[in-house]
């Protein structure tokens, strides 16, 4: 049985090149930063759990941060739009936000910065999901009432986007 190159006794690893030298810091944040955005608390943490001393790892995300490769700004417009197009709600998205260690005014700036209304995207997809029936049926309202609240929707929203407030004449 032959073995795929540059795997490691078939363990799925690849093979470690005798006389290399370990990553510095700088070059695992970067490897991390060319992949995707990443907060400046999330890429300490991934630095700390490959070996890089909590010291080693804040300073080489600030070197980042200088240096324009890592941006909480940037991460926070980047996550905003991403879950967003998952069919996630504000609400949700600012609980996501502040795990990742940002401040309320950066959380509120990148939702600000999102350029669709929430009220309408929650319209949408309860419109792709339950139907035209929607407007009639009021258990198909609260079916997706509740829908909208578990992705993270504000109750205005949920109201407006099911038709059961006086703003639905919003959508036509």
């Amino acid at each position: 049985m032959t073995q795929p190159p540059g795997d490691d006794a078939g363990t799925g690893r690849p093979r470690r090149r005798r006389g290399t030298t370990e990553l510095t810091p700088a070059q695992r944040a970067l490897g991390l930063l060319v992949r995707r955005e990443h907060s400046s608390k999330e890429l300490a943490r991934k630095l700390q759990a490959k070996g890089v001393s909590q010291g080693d790892a804040k300073a080489t995300v600030e070197r980042m941060t200088e240096a324009g490769w890592q941006s909480n700004e940037r991460f926070a417009d980047n996550l905003v739009r991403s879950r967003a197009a998952q069919g996630h709600g504000p609400v949700r998205i600012r609980a996501e936000l502040a795990t990742h260690g940002l401040g309320e005014e950066a959380i509120q700036a990148a939702l600000d910065s999102f350029e669709e209304d929430w009220a309408r995207l929650a319209h949408d997809m309860v419109q792709r999901r339950f139907g035209e029936a929607l407007h009639e049926d009021r258990t198909l309202q609260r079916k997706a009432g509740e829908f909208l609240i578990r992705r993270g929707f504000s109750i205005d929203q949920m109201r407006r986007a099911t038709g059961s407030s006086p703003f639905d004449d919003d959508f036509d």
